[in-house]
């Protein structure tokens, strides 16, 4: 059903914004290297008001990735800013020794969305919706049909 109430949902739907970021590293010993570091910050990152929740891809043979959810845009540029984050961007971006490529991505989210049962902040039904979201160039989504 189509909600603004994400009250109910997991900490991921609650979230504002959204980072998705993803390095590929020289090798795998830069891995054992960066894993101190990287759980500090990661201990930094629980901490941090406006934090929702976090997970960590890997795409072979030597890409990590973080995808990190907070209540706000701000939220997430400050952890950009925190102490551990910046001395990690710094080693990572040191040449090409520890790291070969990366990216980063940052997205906020709509205060429309979905939620179904027990995630449904106006009651606990399952259900389906009756019309598509409208595309840009409509103003009303077509019918679902079922």
């Amino acid at each position: 059903m189509r909600t603004r109430d994400f009250s109910r949902a997991p900490a991921q739907a609650r979230a504002g914004a959204m980072f998705i970021g993803g390095t590929r590293y020289a090798n795998p010993l830069v891995l054992l290297r960066l894993a101190p570091s990287w759980f500090r910050m990661v201990r930094d990152l629980r901490r941090m008001k406006g934090y929702c929740w976090h997970t960590v891809y890997w795409q072979f043979p030597l890409t990590l990735g973080t995808i990190a959810f907070f209540t706000d845009r701000d939220a997430m540029l400050r952890f950009a800013r925190t102490r551990h984050h910046r001395r990690l961007m710094i080693w990572l971006t040191d040449g090409t020794r520890n790291a070969t490529a990366g990216f980063i991505r940052l997205y906020t989210a709509a205060p429309d969305g979905y939620s179904n049962g027990a995630w449904r902040a106006e009651g606990p039904e399952l259900g389906h919706i009756d019309t598509f979201t409208p595309l840009g160039t409509e103003t009303t989504g077509p019918a679902v049909r079922r």
